[in-house]
């Protein structure tokens, strides 16, 4: 902060969000390799696997904007 006034923030490299939209997965998903486009809670898009579906966690990487993993 200078003057009361934020001008630099800084996230962690890796957060934890959730997935308020995501088309729905293909069956046998989980064994083709794939993306598919979600929303986050920020309302951020992002290319996530076939596999995860509306409501799932996900971790990502702040740094890239990538998916890294989902949260069991």
């Amino acid at each position: 902060m200078f003057k009361e006034k934020i001008i630099n923030i800084s996230l962690p490299i890796k957060i934890q969000l959730k997935i308020t939209e995501a088309p729905p997965g293909i069956k046998g998903g989980r064994a083709q390799p794939g993306n598919k486009q979600a929303i986050l809670e920020t309302g951020a898009k992002i290319n996530v696997p076939l596999f995860i579906e509306e409501g799932d966690i996900i971790e990502v990487n702040t740094e890239s904007s990538e998916y890294v993993k989902r949260i069991e």
